[in-house]
């Protein structure tokens, strides 16, 4: 049912799945149709392989042993029931905005207010973090290579004893510019970077599996299943990043069959270089040789197998594969915050796509002013917690959403479908909502006063200058439907 003229849709009024997909159609609104299905899927791997496998494997191995192995797959398998739901609505849904775009299809408009405000926070704090992060993996690769070390004035934060972090605002504005200048571009540098990442774990494999041996095998799960689950909750996290895929609909050529063979693609690339890691590591080096390492893999390799010299070649790994992360988590941040302005959720002027780029990069700018300003200034130690809450409410919110559309729209084209829907989607939920659970108070704290603000912000401007309530009581036909009828 669509909205009468002179109407107004209430809070709870979802997106018309058609109107999203012949916006992008629009002048000035629709963004360059510029990348297959090889770039997006080395955006999947360039968001996820970060400083997860380059640190937190140490840190899996001291809780569950050498089970840590079995760990690795648990969290990829827990995350692989939200990845088919994306790949599902991606596909379906072409258009800017991931999780916030699927949500304002399928369960509202201030939920998907909820959602597109959390994700801000999430990209946002999380490009932020990772640049931080950068900034120490430069001065690491520095020393280990050449001896040398950005003095810490100019090189961490005040929250760690700096004045200001310049490596973090370099690789953010760095990062601003490339995306600027546009989508082929940017995917065409995180190609780049993703094979050399992967070649260096390609290197550490290697260099393992001649110098392998079984010791350090036994006992092989010495925490039993409970250190095994607990070591999956902490490398959870290192898998996040499929989702950014997402956010690339619009810009993708075929969608329909490119969103999902990058998101599920990605997802296995990552599966199976984090297996193959894990076992490397563990055939060269002890569970307690790791697991207080800042660097586990080049301890293992130092240690292990007494190759002192490869650190600098997995700090240089390491410096690229954290760079990946920052092109691909701040694309997506600009994509999301893009399409909530194109909603007129937020003010609709950032939306402007610049002609000669095909970017929209007003908006690209601002982010990456405001993100370099938080990378370099403010203490990020315990806000980046609001990040992993941030992706596992997304990842409910989508689980969800594959669900209530197969219901409100079952006759919609699905060039991809989650099988045996509805189990595997409430399974991505359980195991969502699992995770959270375990997070501290304070997160969820921090997380609620966010969402607070937000629902502030959406009350006292989002709602009365959306364009589903502005053009919906102006008679745009098929803007809106109402909430509670079926299309």
């Amino acid at each position: 049912m669509t909205t009468s003229s002179g109407s107004r849709p209430g809070i709870f009024a979802v997106r018309d799945v058609r109107s999203l997909i012949t916006e992008t159609a629009e002048e000035g609104h629709g963004l360059k149709k510029a990348v297959g299905s090889l770039h997006l899927t080395a955006m999947g791997v360039g968001a996820i392989i970060g400083t997860g496998i380059f640190v937190v494997i140490g840190e899996g191995a001291g809780v569950a042993g050498p089970a840590v192995i079995l760990s690795f797959i648990l969290a990829a398998v827990a995350c692989a029931f939200s990845a088919l739901s994306y790949a599902e609505l991606a596909s379906s849904i072409p258009v800017s905005g991931s999780a916030y775009t699927y949500t304002y299809a399928t369960l509202g408009e201030v939920v998907a207010w909820i959602i597109g405000w959390d994700l801000i926070l999430e990209y946002g704090v999380s490009v932020a973090a990772i640049a931080v992060g950068w900034g120490g993996n430069l001065n690491a690769f520095l020393d280990a290579a050449f001896g040398v070390a950005l003095p810490d004035a100019i090189a961490t934060s005040p929250e760690d004893g700096g004045i200001f972090n310049l490596p973090a605002v370099f690789v953010v504005l760095a990062i601003t510019a490339l995306l600027v200048r546009g989508v082929t571009e940017s995917a065409r540098v995180n190609l780049v970077m993703v094979a050399v990442k992967l070649v260096v774990l390609t290197f550490f494999i290697v260099v393992a599996l001649f110098n392998f041996g079984t010791g350090n095998f036994q006992p092989f799960a010495p925490s039993g299943v409970d250190g095994v689950t607990s070591a999956a909750a902490i490398i959870f996290f290192a898998y996040i990043g499929f989702d950014a895929v997402s956010t690339g609909s619009e810009e993708a050529r075929n969608p329909a069959k490119d969103l999902p063979l990058a998101i599920i693609g990605s997802l296995l690339i990552c599966t199976l270089f984090y297996v193959l890691t894990a076992v490397g590591a563990l055939g060269i080096a002890s569970p307690d040789q790791m697991k207080d390492s800042d660097a586990p893999l080049a301890a293992a390799l130092d240690e292990g197998a007494g190759i002192t010299w490869a650190a600098g070649i997995l700090s240089f790994g390491a410096v690229v594969a954290i760079t990946s992360v920052v092109l691909v988590i701040m694309y997506g941040q600009t994509r999301i915050f893009f399409a909530m302005c194109r909603d007129g959720l937020l003010p609709q002027r950032l939306a402007t796509v610049s002609p000669r780029y095909g970017t929209p990069a007003r908006l690209t700018v601002g982010l990456g002013v405001l993100i370099a300003i938080l990378a370099a200034l403010v203490p990020l130690s315990e806000i980046v917690k609001l990040v992993n809450i941030g992706t596992l409410f997304a990842f409910v919110l989508v689980n969800i959403g594959v669900i209530v559309l197969r219901r409100t729209r079952p006759d919609m084209p699905r060039p991809y479908r989650v099988p045996w829907s509805p189990v595997l989607p409430i399974l991505g939920v359980a195991f969502a909502v699992y995770l959270m659970s375990d997070l501290p108070l304070d997160t969820w704290i921090r997380f609620v006063v966010w969402l607070v603000l937000g629902l502030a912000i959406y009350f006292l401007y989002g709602y009365r200058n959306s364009r589903l309530r502005t053009e919906a009581t102006s008679g745009t036909p098929g803007w809106a439907r109402d909430e509670g009828h079926q299309p």
